[in-house]
């Protein structure tokens, strides 16, 4: 079951990142003596997706399957589904994630009447590589896929959207993409606090994590504040939101949904507890409340 929360909890552990100590390490060394070369290595790492663990199988549907599509974004193949008629709810998952972890959400939603469509961002799932390769993505990647097929799918009721993919979404609609309400599931608030987070596991200080904001600057084609979600919402008029974080999340914290809860005017938060950052995708309680908010 979901609880309400008025404030924001004590943060926890994240554990987007880790490195073994040969590598921080080297980070060490490089902050003192070559901060550039540190800050190249970084941005590799920055960009790439982890590998899937070893012996690691596809994961069973739980939908049927979709009428499939696939559209290009800026030259590279971007693939979905989309299941049901009526007004379009777009499924958007998260850093190497894939659309079929969102497939509790179709059934429930095509059976009130829904179209729900769900694809894989550039490098992820059945979609084809990114600008920078198979295994590296971003949010300006994410956000410009999912203005793309809604494009062409057309205007969306409503987005669901987790980790990652609620930032790209938030960034979506700052950039102009409507849409009537948006649930965020696990969230990431702010991508320059995770960047913190980055250099301080990898064991580098300012003379690298200086030059490293500058050179994700410079491939994103933006300031990384353009990517902070609450700031965002105090910038630009939202829809009516949704924010759903678990406090044992060790991916996102729940701070993060607290805070974009805090800034959004007129969002609401509800914190799970036991789920995690991807159980909550599959809960039940949490899949009839995302149900209940976008058919209301």
């Amino acid at each position: 079951m979901t609880q309400v929360v008025a404030r924001p909890q004590k943060s926890t552990i994240v554990r987007m990142f880790s490195a073994p100590w040969p590598v921080r390490g080297l980070f060490w060394s490089l902050e003192r003596v070559a901060p550039a070369v540190g800050a190249r290595w970084a941005e590799r790492i920055w960009f790439t997706l982890p590998r899937p663990p070893s012996g690691a199988t596809k994961p069973s549907r739980e939908a049927p399957a979709g009428k499939p599509f696939a559209i290009n974004v800026d030259g590279h193949d971007v693939t979905g589904e989309a299941w049901g008629h009526g007004p379009t709810v777009y499924l958007v998952h998260g850093w190497a994630g894939h659309r079929g972890q969102l497939t509790p959400f179709v059934a429930p939603l095509v059976d009130q009447g829904f179209t729900v469509v769900a694809f894989d961002a550039p490098s992820h799932g059945e979609s084809g590589p990114g600008a920078y390769g198979s295994r590296s993505s971003s949010i300006p990647e994410f956000a410009d896929a999912l203005a793309a097929v809604s494009a062409v799918h057309g205007y969306a009721h409503a987005i669901v959207a987790h980790s990652m993919g609620a930032t790209a979404a938030a960034v979506a609609l700052c950039d102009g993409l409507r849409a009537e309400r948006v649930v965020m599931l696990a969230p990431m608030a702010s991508p320059m606090s995770y960047a913190r987070q980055f250099a301080k596991v990898l064991g580098f200080g300012d003379r690298t994590f200086r030059r490293l904001v500058t050179r994700i600057e410079r491939r994103i084609g933006a300031p990384m504040r353009h990517f902070d979600v609450p700031e965002l919402g105090r910038g630009v008029a939202m829809p009516p939101t949704l924010i759903i974080h678990d406090r044992d999340d060790m991916s996102t914290s729940v701070t993060d949904g607290a805070a974009i809860a805090a800034a959004w005017r007129g969002a609401r938060l509800h914190v799970t507890s036991g789920l995690g950052h991807h159980r909550l995708l599959r809960d039940p309680d949490v899949v009839t409340e995302v149900v209940d908010f976008v058919v209301s």
